[in-house]
């Protein structure tokens, strides 16, 4: 399978992965807003150890189809922006492979939800930053091929 594009989130970091897998490609990365992290609201910027012991953060990490961040983006809205974001592009290569780049909550709501997993359950998914997540469709379905591998994919 061809690789035909890259997807990436218009966060800084992001787009500097995008560009170091350009590299190897030749492929322009396409930058695409709805593929951005998720907004913690008031939670933004703060260290996870400054939230710990804050009843809020913990029900958050024990709930996140149901608890919300102040301020924030709900789990369900950030899940479904990716599964659209990502059928958009399956479409655009019916034949081919593109690459997302993407952030750590983002990429587990997507993969949650091609593997059938409740939300609630997501952050028992690793994704490392650089790590790739491979997934193939069998027409409509999905298939997780890879999660969170760190070294060198086997043709």
């Amino acid at each position: 399978m061809t690789l035909e594009a890259i997807y990436t989130s218009p966060l800084e970091r992001a787009i500097e992965t995008a560009e170091a897998i350009s590299q190897s490609c030749g492929l322009k990365p396409i930058v695409r807003e709805e593929l951005t992290e998720f907004d913690f609201g008031e939670w933004e910027g703060r260290s996870i150890e400054s939230l710990r012991g804050d009843n809020a953060w913990e029900q958050f990490n024990r709930s996140r189809s149901t608890v919300v961040p102040p301020g924030g983006e709900r789990m369900i809205e950030v899940q479904a922006r990716m599964v659209r974001e990502s059928d958009k592009i399956r479409r655009n290569h019916p034949n081919g492979a593109a690459v997302v780049v993407s952030h750590g909550d983002p990429l587990r709501s997507l993969i949650a939800y091609y593997l059938g997993a409740p939300l609630d359950l997501m952050q028992r998914m690793e994704v490392s930053t650089a790590s790739i997540t491979a997934v193939r469709f069998y027409g409509e379905e999905p298939v997780v091929l890879h999660l969170n591998h760190t070294g060198e994919l086997e043709p």
